[in-house]
Parts: C-alpha cells; structure tokens; sequence
C-alpha cells in the first residue's frame, strides 16, 4: 500500500480584516461628458442618478498602480504585512495585458515574497467572485491570507462620443484582505451567469481582428441598455434574497445593502423588490462615482464607511452583477478601514 495523502485541514471561518481604495484625483462632471456626447447633466442623472465620476491619469494611474495603492491600503487596515499574503486575486476587465497577468506584477509590488496570483475576468461581478475564491481559500486552509483587489480604468474601454456609455463608466480600485477568524465574517457565495444574453455587454471587434484590419474601428464596450435594465432590476432582487438566505440572515436584520453601482435606477427598483426597511443603508456612491465595474462594490463599502453610513462589523449584503451575464454576492460583516 503506497503513502497516504494528507487530508484537508479542518474549516475555518473567514472575514474581511481591511479594506482600503483608490480614487482617481480627477473629478469628470456631467458637463465634461456632455462636451463630447449629444447629451445633457439632466438627461444623466435622471437616466442613472450620475453626477460625476473619476478618470485616471496617463501618469501614476494605470490599472497595476490603481491596484498596488488599494492593496497596500487594505493591509494597513488588516495590520499585516504583504509577505503574510498567500494569495492575490485581482478582478479587472481592463488591464491591457493578457500575459503577464496583473495580479503577479502586484503581489511582487506588495512584498509578498511570492505569493499565488491570478486575475478574474468576470466583468462588474468581477470582484464578488473573486471574494468567494478567497474566502473559500482561507476557509479550507489553502492560505492564511488573501488580498482580493477590484480595478477598472474604463474611460479607456469605452468610446468617448458614444452617447449609450461613456457618461456611465468611471475608474477605480478597492482592495479587502480576507483572512481567518473566531466568527463568520464572510457567508456562503451565490454566483451564476446568463450566457444567454452576452451580447447585451459586450467588445467589439476583438483585439485579434482589429489587430489584423487597422483601418477599422479599435474595440470598445458596447451595451445594450434596455436588456441590461430589465435584466438587472428584475433578476437581482430574486438574488438578493437567495443570499440572504443561504447566509440565513433576515434582510431587515441587515446594515447595509451594497449593490453594484451600475445605475440609480436600477438598484431602486431592487429596493423596492426587498421592501428593505429604512433601518437599511443603501449604497449610493455611483452618485460621485459612476460605474467601476470590478471596483464598484469595495468603493461603494469604503464610502458607506468612511461617511458614517455603516460602522465595522455591521452586516452588508453585497450583490454585484454584469457583463456574461454574471452576479455573485455574499452577506458580509463590515471591514475596518485604515485611520
């Protein structure tokens, strides 16, 4: 009889140790927008609840520098040091380099001595998904440690005259270190995807095409508004509560509602589908923000944190959807950020 193989080491519990960000310094209003799309502030806001949202600089801000900034300021607030890391999984749809990924290049920036990397392409459900690998990671006793970065620089995926998406995106990074603890911190991951209807977000051309037919037009995210609307606020609530009851807490019980800030409207609707009582804060970042795609959630936390909205160790439900199309959310209990 040959040599055994070791067994799993028993479950853990998991939380959110730190959460920290990055927001681009330049502010880009409605006004800005409008200078280049047939369009007006009223029209914005009242289509997506928009007033303005952050652009990266050429210098300083790129996806890798966006990411290593949210990184570092989430093990602050964790208290731990990078060569603690066992894992670094970054969630964008906007790096521009298909190899090598970015998560490697930023676990090398962050000391980690080494660490696993890999990146998640899951579109705005992007870091919810990323979350649950983590968390399941730590969980299983693959890793100690593990930094889950969401980044998107989408001012440069998305055409500056097109009129159905520029006004909506804007760029940015949010970073949580997951990490073991005597409570559940992190509840169990609802996740899916509508393969159905990708081409309702969606890139085009590809990369290899216009790669080979320069005279045409460079890829850019494309959306089609409507099916996207109808998709999100009448599926999502349906998984808002299928996550709340599989981490079997009562949606009156919770803090704060985080969801993926794609549209005003769109989380109003989902809202009024839970019939949340007042007690309930919802997330509203996509105000001053925009849509971040990957980054959306961790922005919208570290807002709802830093302005009173929530308070560590409160209850939230994350629930972020999008590009495939994809969702993923979990309940989770609040990060602390860094002082």
């Amino acid at each position: 009889m040959g040599a055994q193989i070791a067994g799993p080491a028993p479950l853990r519990n998991t939380a959110l140790l730190g959460l920290g960000v990055h927001r681009p310094e330049r502010i880009v209003t409605n006004h800005e927008i409008c200078q280049q799309i047939d369009s007006s502030d009223e029209w914005i806001q009242s289509r997506s609840g928009i007033k303005e949202r952050r652009f990266a600089e050429d210098t300083g801000e790129t996806v890798l520098d966006m990411a290593i900034s949210a990184g570092r300021k989430a093990l602050e607030a964790a208290g731990i040091t990078g060569d603690r890391l066992g894992a670094v999984i970054v969630a964008t749809s906007t790096y521009p380099y298909q190899t090598p990924q970015s998560a490697a290049l930023v676990a090398d920036a962050l000391g980690t001595g080494g660490a696993a990397a890999l990146d998640i392409s899951a579109g705005c459900a992007g870091f919810c998904y990323a979350l649950g690998v983590a968390s399941d990671l730590v969980r299983a006793g693959t890793e100690d440690y593990a930094l889950v970065i969401g980044v998107e620089r989408m001012s440069d995926t998305t055409e500056p005259t097109d009129r159905s998406v520029r006004f909506i995106f804007g760029d940015g990074a949010g970073a949580v270190v997951v990490g073991p603890s005597d409570e559940v911190g992190i509840g169990p991951t609802v996740w899916g995807s509508d393969g159905s209807q990708a081409d309702a977000i969606r890139q085009e051309p590809d990369w290899v095409n216009f790669a080979n037919n320069p005279d045409q037009k460079r890829p850019w995210i494309i959306m089609e508004g409507t099916a996207v609307f109808r998709w999100a606020a009448f599926e999502m609530g349906k998984i808002a509560r299928q996550i709340a009851d599989k981490a079997g807490v009562e949606l009156a019980a919770l803090d704060a509602f985080v969801p993926h800030q794609a549209n005003l409207r769109i989380n109003d609707v989902i809202v009024r589908q839970l019939d949340l009582p007042e007690t309930v804060a919802v997330a509203d970042d996509i105000i001053e923000t925009g849509n971040t795609s990957a980054a959306s959630i961790p922005l919208a936390m570290e807002k709802m944190l830093r302005t009173g909205q929530v308070q560590p160790g409160g209850l939230g439900l994350l629930l972020a959807f999008g590009a495939g199309l994809s969702y993923a959310g979990q309940v989770v209990k609040m990060p602390p950020l860094a002082q």
